[in-house]
């Protein structure tokens, strides 16, 4: 099977939709979500979409063989929140690593089935590490602007344990995503870096998982909600010698056009950009249409600025078709040499 680096020398990839969306059409109960294992469990778990991987697994194997069926090469796991971190607002810090086990398995049941099915195209497992519930480099109490609800060791430790279940579970890459808090990725950098040091003797390189990156842009002013900007987290992330560094969710890709044409300038790594569907409505629902998305995404491919795309909050298979259908024709972004000075 062709590596994910020989298939970014050849083609642009594509990479699934939102799983929130897709479970959200299921119109799940407080019964589904708890199923027979957590029947009695003390609080409401409705709404916990990780602990589907473990209490509907044919739920999300079906949402992942979508995502296949409409041309992702890149399914990432159902584990957004699957620290013991996040967890806790449910109570189930001690199912967290059993969620990341076993959504890794779902997605990498599917994604080898289709690649059975057409081994020159093979498709790949990314295990979704998400930005987490609190932060490091903001205060939650708007009176005390020094306090933090975590520290950067104990956001370091969740990481590291969720990175070992999704390894245990099979995952091809580790996708550390939706950062708006640069400092909260530098944990998950450090906890990944860690873990293959443990486990290989080295932090990177042959033996360990590539590493994706993906920022967020939180508004009109360019910056995250930290504070930086596109260069600047770029540059101080990039240090982790990422498989790629892109951009997802907070933004539709109209908005987020700007911000992916200068990244592919600064960026001495592949891009990835996945936008929602447009803004939400005042509902909180997405209505860009399939078609619209995958419009903006084409004329990217065109300039030549992603190596990666495909689609966050809102989007669905027939979004992530569109997009499959209008960029294969496209060469993906080359590279650029960049010149190291101060």
């Amino acid at each position: 099977m062709k590596t994910i680096q020989e298939c970014l020398q050849e083609r642009i990839l594509v990479i699934d939709g939102a799983m929130g969306t897709m479970i959200q059409r299921y119109k799940l109960q407080e019964e589904d979500y708890r199923g027979e294992k957590f029947k009695n469990w003390h609080c409401d778990v409705k709404g916990n979409n990780d602990l589907l991987s473990i209490t509907q697994p044919g739920i999300i194997e079906e949402i992942h063989k979508q995502y296949l069926e409409a041309g992702a090469d890149i399914i990432e796991t159902n584990t957004f929140s699957s620290t013991v971190i996040a967890q806790a607002d449910y109570d189930m810090q001690e199912v967290a690593y059993a969620m990341n086990v076993e959504s890794a398995r779902v997605a990498r049941k599917a994604a080898d089935e289709y690649t059975a099915l057409n081994p020159d195209k093979p498709r790949f497992v990314a295990g979704a590490i998400g930005p987490m519930n609190k932060t490091l480099s903001l205060s939650p109490d708007v009176n005390n602007p020094g306090y933090r609800a975590v520290t950067f060791d104990e956001v370091a430790d969740a990481y590291y344990d969720q990175i070992k279940a999704l390894v245990e579970g099979g995952v091809h890459l580790l996708l550390i995503e939706t950062i708006f808090d640069t400092l909260n990725a530098k944990a998950a950098i450090y906890a990944t870096r860690k873990f293959f040091m443990d486990t290989t003797g080295k932090p990177d390189g042959e033996g360990t998982l590539p590493i994706m990156i993906s920022g967020t842009i939180t508004d009109a002013s360019g910056r995250t909600l930290s504070g930086q900007t596109l260069e600047a987290f770029y540059i101080s992330v990039s240090h982790a010698r990422p498989l790629s560094v892109g951009l997802n969710c907070a933004l539709g890709a109209n908005d987020m056009r700007s911000h992916i044409e200068e990244l592919s300038q600064i960026a001495g790594c592949f891009t990835s950009a996945y936008p929602n569907a447009g803004l939400p409505n005042a509902m909180g629902e997405y209505d860009e249409a399939p078609h619209e998305t995958a419009h903006f995404i084409e004329e990217w491919a065109e300039k030549g600025f992603v190596n990666i795309v495909g689609g966050c909050c809102g989007t669905t298979p027939d979004h992530i078709k569109h997009i499959a259908d209008n960029v294969k024709r496209f060469q993906a972004r080359q590279i650029p040499v960049l010149e190291t000075a101060l």
